[in-house]
């Protein structure tokens, strides 16, 4: 089971719409596939039209390495699993710290799964905290869309920086441009500049389309609802991207 991580230090970056996307698409290939949903607030489950694991919280998933195989929940998309949110996850770095061990926690916990799926997909919250680092040690790549704005790349900066710190460098960094509009100038001039500093940046962009918006509204994956467009086509080929970076290692 390969683990691929959607993060980023900053919110708002599309990080749930790459994820459910991600996922779906996985899926869609035949692979056995499972997205959990960490961010406390839920946007995964709520568009993936699920419902948390009354009383699982992150203090049981933290104490019973057992637990997890228990958890993942059948969607409407064959081969689709998912792990709901649950709002107990806010505090997973209370009960992290309180473990041996506390950075390895997940890595450890995600073995029980290892052979149910292929892929384990996980929709990050943002930030960098002990679940964070959890995260980050579990994972072997991590995807992070980032917007073309100053804000956006300095985060960018700091998270390549804290990887490399860390020492983890088995670790797929792979950054993408999300919400892209060629209209703006400044996006392109951003787009320009990045490429030179971080030249692993994917390919791909995912531009700032309606039709990725409309999945809030729908509550389905993009390549799901409107498999024949152009949305859809350009998160398979950020999918075909990923893999082939992770093909790699």
């Amino acid at each position: 089971m390969q683990i691929i991580a959607i993060t980023n230090i900053k919110g708002g970056v599309g990080k749930t719409t790459t994820s459910v996307n991600l996922a779906y698409l996985a899926a869609a290939k035949g692979k056995r596939t499972l997205l959990w949903d960490l961010d406390s607030q839920g946007a995964a489950t709520w568009m993936l039209r699920a419902e948390a694991e009354l009383g699982v919280s992150a203090k049981k998933i933290v104490n019973d390495k057992e637990i997890l195989a228990d958890l993942p929940q059948t969607t409407a998309y064959a081969n689709l699993d998912l792990l709901p949110a649950d709002s107990s996850y806010r505090h997973f770095d209370r009960y992290l710290q309180d473990r041996k061990r506390p950075v390895a926690r997940l890595l450890k916990l995600s073995r029980v799964l290892r052979n149910s799926y292929d892929y384990l997909f996980l929709d990050c919250p943002p930030g960098i905290s002990l679940l964070s680092e959890n995260i980050l040690h579990a994972a072997d790549a991590v995807v992070v869309p980032t917007v073309p704005a100053p804000l956006a790349v300095r985060m960018l900066t700091e998270l390549t920086e804290f990887v490399a710190t860390s020492g983890w460098t088995d670790l797929k960094l792979l950054p993408f441009f999300s919400m892209v509009d060629r209209r703006r100038a400044l996006h392109d001039e951003i787009i320009a500049s990045a490429r030179i500093t971080f030249p692993k940046i994917l390919q791909t962009e995912v531009p700032y389309w309606s039709e990725i918006e409309r999945m809030s509204v729908r509550r389905a994956p993009v390549p799901a609802y409107a498999p024949e467009s152009a949305a859809a086509a350009i998160y398979a080929t950020l999918l075909s991207e990923v893999l082939a970076r992770l093909k790699h290692r």
